[in-house]
């Protein structure tokens, strides 16, 4: 299984992805689900990417590739789409080529040919923006009201981020609630698992993007899941227990 995360606050973007495509007692496989689709002066689209991994790797090699274009044209690709709203387009295209050429042998092999990708970053002079794509290649626009999209196992993580995730929110403080939301899924789905892969993009183009791999060792994220297990104990012993389990006179 797999967890992805895109937070788009007005001080940045954040996308973490985890790596785990297999768990069992001696079955862990580890595969990159966080991918830089373009990375230029003028442009930078961060896409992550949930469900058969097949299909996932096929849509990235045809991004790669290019897509087709009219008669005589060049293939499209990455390069030259002029925003991140027509990325994530050619990113559904991928995808539904991918699904149109796979999808049938798989499903008659009993295989759940379903995927999903987060597409995020910004193109020219355009703010930061972030979509979620589809099986079907159709997509949605991240908006103020929920600054967040997740795909993947969500029923986990997502109820912190519904909680706490707001466009004020600072950029490391959106970092820090991401890994809280993975640290919460991780503790209920083994299929979720280290190395996490992260990258924070500020809003201000002059300061640097952040890339990170958070592996099994790493002090920040260890610290913050013992931190947040300690306070969650301390805090429900604060709640005062249900009246009506009290015993009456």
């Amino acid at each position: 299984m797999t967890y992805c995360i895109g937070l788009l606050v007005d001080a940045g973007l954040v996308m973490i992805a985890d790596t785990r495509t297999n768990a069992g007692v001696d079955n862990i496989s580890r595969y990159r689900k966080l991918h830089v689709l373009a990375d230029a002066p003028d442009r930078l689209v961060l896409c992550a990417t949930a469900g058969n991994l097949s299909l996932s790797q096929l849509a990235l090699a045809t991004l790669a590739e290019g897509l087709p274009g009219g008669e005589g044209e060049a293939p499209r690709t990455m390069a030259g789409v002029p925003s991140l709203f027509r990325a994530a387009a050619l990113v559904g295209e991928a995808v539904a080529a991918a699904r149109g050429r796979l999808a049938p042998g798989l499903e008659a092999e009993g295989v759940h040919a379903g995927i999903s990708l987060l597409v995020g970053g910004r193109i020219g002079e355009e703010p930061l923006r972030l979509f979620l794509v589809y099986e079907a290649g159709n997509f949605i626009e991240c908006q103020a009201d929920q600054p967040f999209l997740a795909i993947g196992d969500t029923k986990y993580g997502k109820p912190i981020l519904d909680r706490t995730m707001t466009t004020g929110t600072a950029l490391d403080e959106a970092v820090k609630i991401g890994l809280i939301s993975f640290d919460s899924t991780m503790r209920s789905n083994l299929s979720v698992g280290r190395p996490l892969d992260l990258v924070a993009v500020p809003s201000d183009r002059g300061e640097p993007t952040i890339h990170r791999r958070i592996e099994a060792d790493d002090g920040y994220f260890n610290d913050l899941s013992a931190r947040w297990s300690m306070l969650l104990n301390e805090v429900r012993a604060t709640i005062p227990p249900p009246p009506f389990m009290q015993p009456t006179g």
